[in-house]
């Protein structure tokens, strides 16, 4: 990272990273969505190469804080299932960005954020002709697996679909640090309830995550200049998992998908056109 970047920051831009730590924190114990927003964030204010490097310890202290809050609610045999899928997406990944500009990381950062949104949209209205056509039964859509947890996917569709997801899952994850909606997308798909959601997708990031760090700093985007940033900025991110925990059992998740995917949209817009 640019020894100017992090000493030339402006008070506006330095909330903004801050606004973003936040909704790190708050993502990983309520609405994965939200972690969208501060890529774009970090994405706008720093340059695109670095923001990635910033925001990844950031992104595993608000991973601790969730499996500490759902570590009880984690379905191990999905963990398993995805994890050779995303190792090799992670590779794939580490080699586009030893080969890719600054310029070339921006743009695919907004094209992915422009296609989670659009994943986002398209998954919420599967959801709604799901619910139409089930209604009357009893469930809610995402919420119809049994009392032992998620359905367990054992046909080759499933494993296919495992995989797919997986690999995009660690490319975007590797990339732009954004396998959140990818991951989000398969876990819903699967029937998981909220806490099952929560807690898998927390140790699920956690260990992702971590294991990125030796490609992250190998490609130089974590050094101490980064790490200085990073500890300013992680003091937000445990008041926005308290934030979170708060509201999982309050929070209108629908108008709160609607504010995530425009902010989205505009974020990776942004970064098309900058």
């Amino acid at each position: 990272m640019d020894m100017m970047t992090l000493w030339h920051l402006t008070a506006w831009e330095f909330a903004a990273l801050a606004f973003a730590a936040l909704l790190v924190g708050f993502s990983k114990t309520a609405v994965s969505g939200a972690n969208t927003v501060s890529l774009a964030l970090f994405a706008a204010v720093l340059p695109a190469r670095a923001s990635t490097g910033v925001l990844l310890p950031l992104l595993i202290a608000g991973d601790v804080l969730a499996v500490l809050t759902y570590r009880r609610h984690a379905h191990w045999p999905t963990l398993w299932r995805l994890f050779p899928a995303v190792a090799a997406g992670v590779v794939v990944g580490t080699l586009f960005l030893m080969r890719a500009d600054d310029e070339a990381v921006r743009t695919s950062i907004g094209a992915i954020l422009l296609l989670m949104a659009a994943v986002t949209v398209w998954r919420r209205r599967a959801a709604d002709r799901a619910a139409r056509a089930a209604a009357g039964t009893e469930g809610e859509p995402g919420e119809r697996s049994g009392p032992s947890g998620p359905e367990q996917v054992t046909s080759r569709a499933g494993r296919i679909k495992a995989r797919s997801y997986g690999v995009l899952g660690g490319f975007t994850t590797m990339v732009a640090n954004a396998g959140g909606p990818v991951m989000s997308l398969y876990l819903l798909s699967a029937g998981f309830r909220k806490l099952g959601f929560l807690g898998t997708s927390a140790f699920f990031f956690l260990i992702v995550n971590t294991s990125k760090v030796p490609f992250s700093v190998g490609l130089g985007l974590i050094d101490a200049e980064s790490l200085l940033l990073d500890a300013a900025l992680v003091l937000f991110v445990l008041p926005g998992a308290l934030l979170g925990r708060w509201a999982v059992s309050r929070i209108n998740q629908r108008l709160f998908e609607h504010l995530v995917i425009a902010a989205t949209v505009v974020g990776g817009v942004q970064l098309l056109v900058r």
